[in-house]
């Protein structure tokens, strides 16, 4: 009895050492799984490849990491593009308000709707939200009277184009214009609330608006063409998406009449326009990167505010006056106030805006 204690003893101590051998050299696995704690996963959900959208999203992406979240260091951010197309973006809400994420971004009036309409469904992500022109009329519970009445995990801002500012911009050209034309998407709320702007401003200037609507990037020569066969002596560029997405066939009709195009959305007199006046959406991208970041830090999305963030950048573009059939100038007081230009001898554009 005695031999056998001492065996099974001797057994189980050659088991303990063995067991202890396998944990000090394993020592080193062990702390790398301690020290590596799950890393924060966010959402980013753009609607289509627009520079507009694009540059907004290089702002947050650089803000994000500027405040420690850097992609692929303490934080996962996993992109999404619907390119465009209302049925991928859907399909991408309902992606990303399933999976696995500790905030969800989007960039644009349309991914804002689609996330938000799928996260009110689902798990109520905290979302953050950036280059949306009017929120207030976007449908996703926003009072337009109370800020700070919203969905209590969703925040972020808006930015509507300085549309009166451009407009009055028109009459300093050629005063003698009376009819602007204009190419939009009734079915995006961001384009009908600048297309409704639009319509007073233009109003107490005396200038007809003659409108034309696209309902698709396809449709949009058509329609910009139609317009200059109404006599529109120029033409209008609004934040609208499916309208961006063919700013070059927009400046062809144009040019193809002779008429200039003013946009909001720089730098489209790379294209040929004669005048932009829009968004910094690197610098607004910045701000919805430093939002992000507040929330990740454990900011409260029902504490924020949903406030109207602008940033705007005015260019022009000399080139653009030749060829034109009636005489369009630039004053001397409006190129000393533009931010940025393009002449007969140079090319002087802001950093992040001197290229399409």
């Amino acid at each position: 009895m005695g031999e056998g204690l001492r065996r099974m003893g001797l057994g189980l101590l050659l088991i303990a050492l063995a067991g202890g051998v396998l944990l000090f050299s394993d020592r080193h696995n062990r702390r790398g799984a301690a020290a590596a704690p799950r890393r924060t996963r966010a959402a980013l959900v753009q609607h289509a490849s627009v520079k507009a959208l694009d540059d907004g999203r290089r702002g947050l992406v650089e803000q994000l990491a500027a405040r420690g979240y850097r992609d692929g260091d303490a934080l996962d951010l996993v992109p999404y593009n619907a390119e465009g197309d209302i049925a991928s973006a859907n399909a991408i809400a309902k992606d990303v308000t399933s999976g696995d994420f500790d905030l969800l971004v989007t960039l644009s009036t349309p991914s804002l709707q689609t996330v938000a309409a799928a996260n009110k469904a689902a798990r109520q992500t905290r979302h953050v939200f950036g280059l949306v022109s009017d929120p207030f009329a976007a449908g996703v519970g926003i009072d337009s009277a109370d800020h700070r009445r919203h969905p209590p995990y969703m925040t972020g801002y808006g930015s509507l184009q300085p549309v009166a500012q451009l407009l009055r911009t028109i009459p300093e050209l050629r005063p003698e214009c009376k009819r602007l034309g204009l190419v939009w998407n009734p079915a995006e709320s961001n384009s009908f609330a600048q297309t409704q702007l639009a319509r007073q401003v233009c109003q107490e200037l005396g200038i007809e608006l003659l409108e034309a609507s696209a309902e698709n990037a396809a449709a949009v020569q058509e329609a910009a063409n139609a317009l200059v066969a109404r006599g529109a002596e120029a033409l209008w560029v609004s934040g609208d998406i499916t309208v961006m997405l063919s700013t070059t066939a927009v400046i062809r009709a144009a040019q193809s009449g002779r008429i200039p195009v003013f946009t909001s959305n720089p730098p489209s007199v790379l294209r040929g326009a004669l005048l932009d006046l829009g968004a910094d959406y690197v610098a607004i991208g910045r701000s919805v990167g430093d939002l992000a970041a507040d929330v990740l830090d454990g900011k409260n999305p029902a504490d924020v505010p949903v406030e109207n963030l602008m940033r705007s950048v005015l260019l022009v573009n000399e080139t653009a006056l030749d060829n034109l059939k009636d005489r369009w100038t630039l004053p001397a007081a409006l190129r000393e106030r533009a931010d940025g230009w393009i002449s007969k001898t140079e090319t002087r554009l802001p950093p992040g805006l001197d290229k399409l």
